[in-house]
């Protein structure tokens, strides 16, 4: 490297790590007292340090900026020996953007959408929420005990907190919407919750207790199969056929819901063979079991209706079932 290019590099390096610095400052963080820590006293400082820094989605996304430029920074004047200086700021500044992005990770649900085939593939699933500090056991939405998530929240550091149980509703919330995409309502709400929070309209006791009760309805939502009778294929259908507005009596629902379980049965066992996507004959022919099956919806079932219900569920199956038994329902659970 020339010498003024790696000189270059250290004065940016240098004067990022300030700019990091008057930013903590500002949210009342001292770096220098986070490294001066030993042992538990420094877990405590980088706790607090963190509760100051999940805050606000804006003050979060600028630390983990700032954080991500020092490292490239470091790492892009390594191995000369210059950079040695910088490595104790360097290194409490990544473990917070660390500790940071383990909360609630991954932020996006649409990319969670996109990216959950390979994530069920992996047999990455949502870790859920340790209500008790030394428990290893993972729990899912409807595992949690509520009452004992208030209380621990009263008692810790409330951003913290908030921002543990924001992230476990996006990664089960991600997961819902990639298996029924008629759950678009639920992420519009929770986007919503998020947007005021940021603005400042609820203050973090108000955005948990929101986010209890999302997750509260969330864990109705993801049991309401159960209730139906219905398998989370079929209610994927079933939802399909019956929202936003259809208005049914109970035994017009009780007729859709067969719908919704003959038309699965009958393309397994005929019509989803392998690599039918591929194959206009074997696509032509799921299109014909569609609408041959979903003939038998209730009379509610207009024509004009009734072909944009064949036009809806055939682009759910086409999007979900790609045939000799491989499916987005095969690993999910």
């Amino acid at each position: 490297m020339p010498v003024e290019a790696k000189q270059a590099l250290v004065e940016n390096l240098r004067q990022s790590i300030q700019e990091m610095r008057d930013f903590l400052n500002k949210r009342k963080v001292d770096l220098d007292n986070i490294r001066e820590q030993e042992g538990f006293e420094r877990v405590r400082v980088m706790d607090n340090a963190v509760d100051a820094l999940v805050s606000g989605d804006e003050i979060k996304r600028q630390y983990l900026l700032m954080a991500d430029k020092v490292d490239n920074l470091f790492h892009a004047i390594l191995p000369d020996p210059s950079v040695n200086e910088f490595g104790p700021d360097r290194k409490a500044i990544v473990v917070l953007a660390e500790k940071i992005r383990s909360l609630s990770e991954p932020a996006d649900i649409l990319a969670i959408m996109e990216k959950v085939d390979v994530l069920l593939d992996q047999s990455i699933a949502p870790k859920g929420y340790v209500i008790a500090d030394n428990s290893k056991d993972a729990v899912n939405l409807s595992q949690i005990n509520f009452e004992a998530l208030k209380k621990k929240f009263e008692q810790s550091r409330k951003h913290i907190e908030a921002e543990k149980l924001r992230g476990l509703i996006n990664l089960k919330l991600g997961e819902m919407l990639h298996l029924n995409k008629t759950r678009m309502n639920y992420y519009e709400q929770f986007q919503k919750l998020i947007e005021e929070y940021n603005s400042g309209a609820t203050n973090v006791d108000a955005f948990f207790a929101q986010l209890v009760s999302f997750a509260q309805d969330l864990s109705q939502e993801e049991q309401r199969g159960i209730a139906e009778n219905l398998t989370e294929e079929e209610l994927s259908i079933f939802d399909i056929l019956t929202r936003p507005n259809m208005k049914l009596n109970r035994k017009e629902k009780e007729q859709v819901k067969q719908v919704a379980k003959e038309l699965l049965d009958t393309l397994k066992a005929e019509r989803l063979v392998l690599d039918w996507r591929k194959k206009q004959q074997a696509r032509a022919a799921v299109q014909q079991a569609i609408e041959q099956v979903l003939d038998k919806l209730p009379e509610a079932y207009a024509p004009k209706v009734y072909k944009e219900k064949c036009a809806l569920v055939y682009q759910h199956v086409y999007d979900s079932y790609y045939g000799s038994s491989k499916s987005i329902y095969s690993t999910a659970g």
